[in-house]
């Protein structure tokens, strides 16, 4: 199941604060497609993932969006 979060708009340390928040509200083994403007946004959710031991399967760039999509490991 993918759940969508849509940050556009908001800026460091929301997107991340509010991705921490959607990865616990989704099952182990699902994703949350993260939707954010924020030019910090890509390195910082995936340096986010990687210390909260959750899998960053894919990154794709929309114009200015980036929308980084993340597996609960755990």
């Amino acid at each position: 199941m993918e759940t969508e979060l849509d940050l556009r708009g908001l800026y460091c340390p929301i997107p991340v604060l509010r991705t921490r928040e959607g990865i616990e509200k989704v099952k182990v083994g699902d994703l949350l497609k993260v939707m954010a403007d924020d030019p910090a946004a890509e390195e910082d959710l995936k340096r986010w993932a990687k210390r909260a031991g959750q899998e960053v399967v894919d990154v794709k760039k929309e114009g200015e969006d980036v929308i980084v999509t993340i597996r609960r490991i755990k």
